[in-house]
């Protein structure tokens, strides 16, 4: 018997696996009768909602049939799932070229109320903008670059702190016991984050080369190599392995480009880059990087607020990419992009 709303979402979505193109009625009943047929009724429209199941047909011939998202969109607790060790965990280890082929093109990544939500905050930033002269303006985004710059390095594991990336992007001052390389990753940022800033159109349609422009900015005197890499790489945490050769690489990435290039949603191109650009793993080193400034490119040329990520924790932005990375999962960090985007909206401009 469902115990709860979590429950009974989870026993019709079992029931549906089985017993796909079911009425409501067939649900009601193969479930045995533990509730009433109008809570059945309320929880396949919320399902419905949160893109777990399809409908067809209309009145009494109407049925409900899973979705090709579910496995994309199912929210996974963090928790359980890292309470395996990397070795114990059932996972998809190897790249998988239908997910920007076929599923993420069949999908809506947003459910309604999500959408409403940004939508509503999308609103409050064109006003908040919209009282600012040009100026005024670019000293937000300023601040939002440092923030971003500052947060962006340290997940990769850069130790300077939010008042010495400051000292150093403003006034050049390198803080004292860090490497020349973490000044320069930093410095890097502000670089890509100006450029960006002069040419909001430049990815726009996205497109391979523009990324690859991007990257270089991002690594240049770090010592990384700028091309597409050509050899294998592993990903520390995880058994998934990207692909390992240019020619798929540059596939992916092509695909990856058609399949941004094709949605209406600002929101779901710019979650899109964050995700693929990582799961694809173009680059020797530098990938989230390059993800992280050509998703905020995106909300820019299309006149949305950028995201900084500056409240967001190290440790769960790593762990929701793995969940993406293993699983082809989004909801983590789905969860993470809003917030943020939330943040953003309610701290700059």
């Amino acid at each position: 018997m469902a115990k709860n709303k979590s429950d009974l979402e989870k026993e019709i979505l079992d029931y549906l696996t089985k017993h796909p193109n079911s009425s409501s009625t067939e649900v009601h009943e193969g479930l045995g009768n533990v509730v009433a047929i109008a809570t059945i009724k309320r929880t396949l429209v919320l399902l419905l909602n949160k893109n777990f199941i399809d409908i067809s047909g209309k009145g009494k011939a109407t049925k409900y049939t899973i979705s090709k998202g579910l496995d994309l969109l199912f929210t996974v607790d963090i928790a359980t799932y890292f309470a395996k060790e990397i070795d114990e965990r059932k996972i998809n280890n190897s790249f998988d070229f239908n997910l920007l082929t076929e599923k993420l093109k069949e999908i809506s990544l947003f459910t309604i109320e999500e959408i409403q939500l940004l939508d509503h905050l999308h609103n409050t930033f064109s006003k908040n903008i919209s009282k600012l002269n040009e100026n005024e303006y670019n000293q937000e985004f300023e601040r939002l670059a440092i923030d971003l710059s500052w947060k962006s390095s340290q997940i990769e594991g850069n130790t300077y702190s939010l008042l010495e990336t400051e000292r150093l992007l403003k006034d050049k001052e390198t803080a004292e016991g860090k490497t020349k390389d973490e000044a320069v990753m930093l410095l890097n940022h502000k670089v890509a984050l100006d450029f960006v800033l002069k040419n909001p159109d430049y990815l726009s349609p996205l497109r391979v080369s523009a990324i690859e422009d991007i990257h270089s900015l991002l690594v240049k005197d770090l010592g990384i190599e700028k091309n597409i890499r050509n050899r294998r790489v592993g990903i520390t945490g995880t058994n998934y392995r990207p692909l390992d050769t240019d020619f798929q690489i540059k596939e992916a990435l092509r695909e990856m480009c058609d399949l941004i290039n094709t949605k209406d949603s600002v929101f779901e191109k710019s979650l899109l880059a964050l995700l693929l650009l990582s799961y694809i793993q173009p680059f020797s080193d530098g990938n989230k990087r390059t993800a992280r400034i050509v998703s905020n490119t995106i909300l820019i040329q299309n006149k949305y607020c950028p995201i900084s990520f500056r409240t967001v924790d190290s440790i769960d932005y790593k762990k929701a990419m793995l969940i993406f990375y293993e699983q082809n999962n989004i909801s983590a960090f789905k969860k993470i992009f809003i917030d943020q985007f939330a943040f953003a909206v309610n701290t700059y401009f």
